[in-house]
């Protein structure tokens, strides 16, 4: 499965979340509401997930094993670092959001 599209639609400046992208795979399935976390180590990826009944979340849509979370969170993390974050608070101030497949020309 190949990454064809990333696009950046959200971010936030203050606390730990900065940003919320939709991840597209092999131009057929797109995934929501993907979370950029700061953590203390770093940045890392965080999926959609679901609060449930019992207060715990729960995962809607993830990778299943270590290879792919990982291509997906390098992919990710890779993107969004390679753009400014004043650049792309602009791109949201035009309703406009950051297209992976516009800047490189296709896939990961």
């Amino acid at each position: 499965m190949e990454i064809s599209d990333i696009r950046i639609r959200k971010t936030l400046h203050d606390g730990k979340m900065k940003a919320v992208v939709s991840v597209t795979f092999d131009n057929t399935f797109v995934v929501h509401d993907i979370k950029i976390i700061q953590g203390h180590s770093g940045y890392f990826v965080a999926m959609p997930s679901r609060r449930m009944p019992n207060g715990e979340y729960r995962d809607i849509a993830h990778p299943i094993n270590s290879d792919a979370r990982n291509l997906l969170q390098r992919s990710v993390l890779d993107y969004y670092l390679s753009h400014k974050p004043e650049d792309i608070g602009a791109m949201e101030e035009d309703h406009s959001f950051y297209d992976y497949n516009s800047i490189t020309g296709g896939g990961i």
